[in-house]
């Protein structure tokens, strides 16, 4: 009984493998099925572009304006949502627009100046 167990359990090994590297290929080939000129994209070197054209092998990535690169469709990582392509490529999201609020209430603790005195100090506690 041992010793079928031996000889199963590297059997069953070898089947996960390739089975989990399978999935990972059928997804790759999808996601390269689905390149759209316009769609924002990531390159396996972790390159942000632009997909221009898309031709039976290679794809044209704008990866600065009026600069097109060719690429092998498998240099692709990832095809981006538009918002999460904007975010990288221009900044902040136009979701974080609260965050500045916070920011001005700090800069406002900032503009006091800054005393080691101690008059002043209880002063400055005295007037509040």
């Amino acid at each position: 009984m041992a010793n079928l167990i031996i000889l199963i359990l590297p059997i069953v090994a070898i089947f996960l493998m390739f089975r989990s590297q399978k999935k990972r290929q059928q997804q790759a080939a999808s996601m390269q099925a689905t390149l759209q000129p316009g769609a924002g994209v990531r390159t396996i070197g972790g390159m942000y572009a632009q997909v221009k054209a898309v031709n039976d092998e290679t794809v044209e990535l704008e990866v600065a304006p009026g600069v097109v690169v060719h690429y092998t469709k498998g240099a692709v990582a990832a095809v981006l949502e538009p918002l999460e392509y904007d975010a990288i490529i221009n900044g902040r999201p136009a979701e974080a627009d609260e965050e500045p609020a916070a920011e001005a209430e700090v800069a406002e603790d900032a503009e006091k100046p800054l005393s080691l005195d101690k008059d002043a100090e209880a002063g400055a506690t005295e007037s509040k």
